[in-house]
């Protein structure tokens, strides 16, 4: 089994075991299972599936920082992760807003771009996760 921790800078959501985790990283989805070779990765926003193990297939939404696989444990550290129960849709809607106004707003400003793309993304994940779906 592997130990799962999933800590944010002002609580631990979860240290639990399992047999499995799917995590979303920058370069997309990856998963951990017990006797992983050792990887450090940035998240980005996205679902964090527990599978197995004491976590009873637990889900949470987690939007940026990194992850630590070890062979017999996994750390996450986000920057925001909650359980899909504490999302509030209502601020996920106004994160979209906010990103739609940004990529309106961006011309020819490739930074702008970027911040919005990323902004779209985690206001999608939010709200597919407090929906129960995964995009």
């Amino acid at each position: 089994m592997l130990q799962v921790r999933l800590v944010t800078p002002e609580r631990v959501l979860l240290d639990a075991t399992a047999d499995a985790v799917e995590l979303p990283s920058m370069s997309g989805y990856l998963e951990a299972l017990y006797g992983h070779a050792p990887l450090l990765a940035e998240l980005g926003a996205g679902e964090v599936r527990l599978h197995g193990g004491s976590s009873a297939d637990q889900k949470f939404f987690v939007a940026w920082g990194f992850v630590e696989v070890l062979p017999e444990r996994v750390t996450i550290l986000a920057e925001t992760a909650m359980h899909p129960d504490e999302i509030n849709l209502g601020k996920a809607e106004d994160l979209l807003k906010q990103a739609e106004k940004t990529y309106a707003e961006a011309g020819d400003n490739q930074a702008m771009y970027d911040e919005a793309n990323t902004l779209m993304r985690q206001a999608d994940e939010m709200i597919a996760s407090a929906q129960g779906k995964s995009l």
